[in-house]
């Protein structure tokens, strides 16, 4: 590791113990102006302040790590007109970019598209689009390959 450089993981909140899902939860109340000091949002969650001060620091949403960086995205999808037109168009609605687009020649009525985005301007989160995009019906599978600063 790089000094001065923190080195991230990305972990299923299932697997995080209780006490950093509320103080996540405390961190969206004070954020979205919902409790105007830190007692009210950890009383409101059901945490001890102790316990709030030693997470704060380590523990965020995705979302907030993503922002203002590039993602990547792996998709498995059935191969039919329009497909990569109508993923790049939810792409577009949620305020990606698109800075790069590679699709696999279809074997066998299946392709694999790796689309990397900016996501600078997103207006939603990164999961409801995933979500939006894994619901489309010729879309079979839907990845996030990477983060990058």
């Amino acid at each position: 590791m790089i000094e001065g450089k923190e080195k991230f993981y990305l972990v299923k909140s299932s697997v995080l113990p209780e006490a950093m899902l509320k103080t996540i939860k405390a961190k969206k109340l004070l954020e979205e102006g919902k409790t105007k000091t830190i007692h009210q949002a950890v009383r409101q969650v059901g945490l001890s302040r102790s316990a709030f001060y030693k997470y704060k620091n380590a523990v965020f949403p995705f979302q907030s790590l993503v922002k203002d960086e590039i993602v990547t995205l792996f998709i498995h999808l059935d191969d039919h007109l329009g497909t990569l037109s109508h993923l790049l168009g939810i792409v577009s609605k949620h305020g990606c970019n698109v800075l790069t687009v590679h699709q696999t020649i279809p074997i066998q009525g299946t392709a694999n598209v790796t689309l990397s985005l900016e996501m600078t301007h997103l207006n939603t989160t990164i999961e409801m689009m995933l979500k939006e995009l894994g619901e489309i019906e010729f879309v079979k599978r839907v990845e996030l390959l990477s983060s990058e600063a």
